[in-house]
């Protein structure tokens, strides 16, 4: 993969003195859904499972409304199926509706054929039911990495024009470290946004939310995005899910302590560091600070 020569979204000489835009995404997708509890709740437990991804997106649509930011919403195909109202909201709020996959499976435990399935599946629905054109795919759990490599021809022949499934740092469940840290075409026509990170020690460290925003203190990523737009003149990809605003959603039983602590450490203090967020610095939809007009 190549890094490009000019990285859409970064600013000419002319405009450094002004802040930039950052990207702002959602991973549309319910408590019970996340990979680290594969292990204790199966899919077919799904439909009888009380969703609670409705309340805590109308959370998350006050909070961007309050601030006037938008934001890319990855969403599951899955959800869309059942809550077509909602998507609508969040596109008729001026937010752009991109594609999660349609069942929450990593792509590097999927084979080609299944993985081009879900993709397409998801991309139909969430057009259909929002009536906008879907430019944009995560993988679940940032699961493309060098030995699934060929997944990026496959999001392309779906009709995507970016991604945003590489996290450059090592991680015990997914990671790139050796990818670009900052937006490049790993195929022609493709663009892959990685989710952003600091480089330090000659090692990239996570700096685009997620769980490292919750456990670490706030300070931390506050320095972090400074740091990339101010000495790296690169707009930050950050990301949350809306089940991390739900303080009260069920506990699930059994876990280990890892996935336990990772999960539920700091859900409280969510949402009054978005706020704080949101306040200290500029966001938009990921197509808009990425993607030529």
């Amino acid at each position: 993969m190549s890094t490009l020569a000019t990285t859409p979204g970064a600013l000419g000489a002319a405009e450094a003195v002004a802040p930039l835009v950052n990207a702002l995404s959602i991973d549309v997708e319910d408590y019970f859904q996340v990979s680290a509890f594969a292990p204790y709740i199966e899919r077919r437990q799904w439909e009888g499972i009380e969703c609670r991804v409705e309340r805590n997106v109308h959370r998350i649509l006050a909070l961007l409304a309050d601030a006037n930011a938008t934001a890319t919403f990855f969403t599951l195909g899955w959800i869309a199926e059942r809550y077509p109202g909602l998507i609508r909201e969040i596109a008729d709020a001026g937010h752009e509706i991109a594609s999660h996959g349609f069942g929450h499976l990593r792509a590097s435990e999927q084979s080609r054929d299944a993985f081009a399935a879900d993709i397409l599946a998801a991309k139909a629905i969430l057009e259909d039911v929002s009536g906008r054109e879907v430019r944009g795919y995560r993988a679940p759990s940032f699961s493309i990495n060098a030995k699934n490599a060929w997944t990026f021809d496959v999001i392309v022949d779906a009709g995507y024009r970016y991604s945003s499934s590489i996290y450059p740092i090592r991680h015990d469940h997914y990671g790139m470290p050796e990818a670009p840290r900052f937006a490049f075409e790993p195929r022609p026509g493709l663009l892959e946004i990685p989710v952003a990170t600091i480089r330090m020690f000659r090692n990239n460290w996570p700096a685009g939310g997620g769980g490292y925003f919750r456990l670490l203190p706030y300070a931390a990523s506050r320095w972090s995005i400074r740091r990339i737009n101010r000495r790296d003149r690169q707009p930050a990809m950050f990301y949350f899910h809306p089940w991390e605003l739900d303080a009260e959603q069920p506990r699930v039983a059994g876990l280990r302590f890892k996935a336990r602590f990772r999960h539920y450490t700091n859900l409280r203090r969510m949402a009054p560091r978005l706020v704080q967020l949101l306040r200290e610095f500029r966001w938009a939809r990921a197509d808009r600070v990425f993607l030529a007009p």
